[in-house]
């Protein structure tokens, strides 16, 4: 098999449509302009062998119309990530990760599977190594349990590794942290394959279930590494608030033995007992913005933790994946805590109707947010959006040039100039010259409402036309002139789809 078949197989998602980026300028901080598409087109042999030549990157979507997948990625976006770490750390907690530089400079970590396996439950896995791995937060691929397929949503892509393989920026690490040609690559694919019963196993020994299991995943999973050196005054300041949900009546000294058994070295007594009064003042809330637990957060989690986070604390859901049906008008589908919901413009900029849409389809209402904060989520989305095209003809206008095409070369023409006072077309001369009244009323006839007389004039100058006057000459001999407008004539065997007309008959 051949490098593009079995890359093609490595990255097996969505069956009709796949990802391109077109890459801008270098931004300040490293990153360059870029704007995502969707094709709706097979990823094929073709387009990969086109994307290992370096002629035309493309992207995996995991997601499939079932919602399952056979892949999966965390995307650690950091520019400055250091890669021979990241590595190490990998084989140290011993994940089936696949850890390859992304175009970025950061890394995408994939995991393949022998199986397709539903995608919310490959995604609960990569959430909890990203969390292992101290980059909670960061993008999961699938980015969505679901996806609506019936409204033409197909998810999220990825973009593949390897891109130009002869001289790649896109590639796979070694145990060594040096880069893998792209034939070692597609060998530790099939090496790597993993079986949900594997990855249920994995979190068995990655996890320390002694200490912390009723607790916040950050620090059950800081520890997982085993004793900490540091930074152990705010690692014991942080479990002295989980020690006084846990144990109400022996929290100090629960408190010490964490120290004794839990730090390398442990704590001066002296400093345990700064932090023991700390306590004793006041209930304190857990630091969950500051690091190291930051990275290793994960709220969703946290918040169904019996000692989690309190019930009065924010519960802001975790948004983003927003993909732009272009259109008219236009659709929104957009992650929510995983769950993929479908937006109108109306939803998407107003924030109450944003949590209305929540609550029918995710059974969840998500915290006001402040007007300032909403705004610069949602211009964050749409900055990082990806686009997908719609074919001209669902477009308005693809829809009105059907309309024009049937109503210049129907039945209703005009026979000669004067007719056109009629509101029929009069065609001459290459071109088709018509009253705006009569197109109009057409498409009224035609159900084709709610455009406005100027964007239906706009879109007849977008075809080429504009207004002027006809001169006639009536029965009597007079001359006379008739405003009209005009668009190039249609050549009539030219192509169109039909248009689809409703039947206003009334029966009798």
């Amino acid at each position: 098999m051949s490098q593009s078949k079995k890359l093609l197989a490595a990255f097996a998602g969505a069956k009709n449509a796949h990802g391109t980026t077109s890459v801008g300028r270098i931004g300040r901080n490293g990153k360059a302009d870029s704007k995502s598409k969707i094709i709706r087109e097979p990823l094929t042999d073709a387009l990969v062998k086109a994307h290992i030549k370096g002629e035309q990157g493309v992207g995996a979507i995991p997601i499939n119309e079932d919602n399952q997948c056979r892949f999966g990625a965390i995307d650690v976006d950091v520019y400055d990530l250091n890669q021979k770490e990241m590595q190490e750390k990998i084989q140290k907690l011993k994940l089936p990760l696949l850890h390859c530089r992304s175009k970025s400079g950061g890394a995408h970590l994939y995991l393949f599977l022998k199986e397709w396996e539903q995608a919310a439950v490959v995604r609960e896995y990569l959430t909890e190594m990203s969390i292992l791995l101290g980059h909670s937060g960061v993008e999961i691929f699938p980015k969505q349990d679901t996806i609506i397929a019936e409204r033409g949503d197909v998810g999220n892509f990825i973009n593949m590794p390897y891109f130009n393989a002869e001289t790649p920026q896109r590639y796979c690490y070694n145990s060594n942290s040096e880069a893998m040609e792209l034939d070692e690559f597609l060998d530790a694919v099939e090496k790597n394959r993993v079986e949900l019963a594997d990855l249920e196993a994995l979190r068995s020994t990655t996890k320390v279930r002694k200490h912390f299991d009723d607790g916040p995943p950050c620090i059950r999973n800081i520890f997982s590494d085993g004793p900490q050196s540091e930074p152990r005054n705010k690692l014991l300041f942080f479990m002295g608030v989980y020690c006084k949900k846990k144990f109400p009546d022996s929290w100090q000294a629960s408190l010490e033995e964490y120290n004794r058994t839990l730090f390398s070295p442990p704590l001066p007594s002296s400093e345990v007992l700064t932090v023991i009064k700390q306590h004793e003042k006041k209930d304190w809330g857990y630091t969950c913005k500051d690091e190291p637990f930051k990275s290793y957060c994960d709220p969703s989690l946290c918040v169904l933790a019996k000692h989690g986070i309190s019930d009065d604390a924010p519960d802001a859901p975790q948004v983003g994946g927003l993909t732009i049906m272009l259109s008219e008008p236009r659709l929104y589908f957009m992650d929510v805590n995983g769950l993929r919901i479908q937006l109108s413009s109306e939803q998407l900029q107003n924030q109450t109707l944003w949590q209305r849409a929540c609550m029918e389809q995710c059974n969840f209402m998500p915290p006001t947010t402040k007007p300032q904060k909403w705004q610069q989520m949602v211009n964050s989305l749409m900055s990082q959006a990806t686009y997908i095209d719609v074919p001209y003809e669902e477009t308005i206008a693809g829809q009105f040039k059907e309309h024009l095409f049937a109503y210049c070369t129907s039945h209703i023409r005009a026979m000669a100039p004067e007719e056109i006072e009629m509101n029929k077309p009069w065609t001459d001369g290459g071109v088709t010259k018509f009253k705006l009244e009569g197109l109009l009323e057409y498409l009224h006839h035609r159900r084709f409402v709610g455009q406005t007389r100027a964007h239906i004039i706009q879109m007849i100058r977008d075809m080429g036309g504009d207004n002027g006057i006809q001169h006639v000459t009536k029965k009597k001999g007079q001359r006379t002139t008739i405003r009209c407008w005009y668009v190039p004539a249609f050549e009539e065997d030219e192509t169109e789809l039909p248009v689809k007309e409703i039947s206003n008959d009334i029966p009798f």
